[in-house]
């Protein structure tokens, strides 16, 4: 129990996540099909600005800016060699946000989905996805970050080859993937199916869970498969805040504070034990999560029921196991920010 989080997981009863990095740096004049990580060496202040409006809320923990800082996300911007050091800065400036907060707080190094298909199905082999995240991992640990934090993932193969890329890193990590489809992920995946293969692979993460997908009632109900499954280790909960619109031609998230509020201690009871927000998760939502976890009581893990009349419905009648509970909303489609 050497590294920080799990010391933190082993004294606390819930950790506070941190919100949306794209929702945020769009909000601070990111353009679309900007990418995000280059803001660590041309706009390190705003980088500075996220990640203080996360520790000011009350974040316990917070996600670098480096979400697509693989190879392969950043050959788009012809950024392919700059992968060390663009992770590596985005976690000095999560850092030194961190060390000046004047109470523990807990660095995560974020890594996104290559966004290749891997084999057999696409051209993306193994090895060469193992490549990636073992140079992301070595970039945010000359960082400095506590941990790794690989995210948005919808197939097995590459929540694999991520954890193996970590393993050569040394690192502790966690793992979420999206389950944006009827209860699964985009590449079929169920909340049991997950909770299975965490516990087979070599190097296994501090905490798994879910993250992004539809909305929050959605993702509790995932957050209840994975309790389903018995599994003793932690759960992470990273809901987007309510359902995204377009609004004079932005995306725009309509979940208020007071209902991530509601999400948050909705998800501690669920069974999580990390709790964040995902898209259009802004400080302001935090601060309103975190007052409710702190003076709201522990209660019974909710029923479905429950959580729609909290929440609002579901996307789709199935959780992905084959059961149908709950009311469905129309799905009106997904970004991650």
């Amino acid at each position: 129990m050497s590294d920080p989080l799990s010391q933190m997981l082993a004294e606390r009863d819930w950790i506070l996540a941190d919100g949306a990095t794209g929702t945020n740096l769009f909000n601070m004049g990111l353009s679309a099909g900007e990418a995000p990580e280059l803001w660590n060496t041309g706009a390190p202040d705003k980088i500075r600005t996220l990640y203080r409006g996360a520790v000011e809320a009350g974040s316990d923990l917070f996600l670098t800016n480096t979400f697509g800082g693989n190879a392969s996300r950043l050959k788009l911007h012809d950024a392919q060699g700059r992968v060390r050091e663009l992770n590596r800065v985005g976690a000095e400036l999560a850092r030194e946000i961190a060390d000046a907060s004047g109470r523990r707080v807990i660095v995560a190094g974020s890594m996104g989905p290559t966004g290749d298909i891997m084999e057999p199905m696409g051209p993306l082999t193994h090895a060469a996805a193992v490549e990636m995240f073992h140079e992301q991992a070595e970039g945010l640990k000359e960082g400095g970050a506590d941990v790794l934090w690989i995210e948005t993932i919808s197939a097995p193969q590459e929540y694999t080859a991520a954890a193996e890329g970590v393993r050569l890193s040394g690192m502790p990590w966690c793992g979420t993937m999206s389950f944006d489809t009827a209860g699964r992920t985009m590449m079929g995946l169920t909340s049991a199916a997950m909770a299975d293969l965490v516990e087979k692979l070599d190097h296994k993460p501090l905490a798994f869970g879910a993250n992004c997908g539809v909305g929050a009632s959605d993702l509790l109900r995932t957050i209840l498969g994975f309790a389903a499954q018995g599994t003793e280790r932690p759960v992470i909960a990273k809901g987007n805040a309510g359902i995204p619109k377009y609004v004079d031609g932005h995306i725009h998230y309509d979940g208020t504070p007071e209902l991530m509020a509601d999400y948050a201690v909705l998800a501690r009871d669920c069974g999580a034990k990390i709790i964040g927000g995902c898209c259009g998760t802004t400080p302001a939502h935090l601060v309103q999560m975190r007052a409710a976890l702190e003076t709201r009581p522990a209660g019974p893990r909710p029923t479905l029921d429950a959580i729609t009349a909290a929440l609002g419905g579901f996307s789709s009648a199935s959780d992905g196991t084959g059961d149908t509970p709950g009311p469905q909303r129309e799905r009106r489609g997904r970004r991650r920010g």
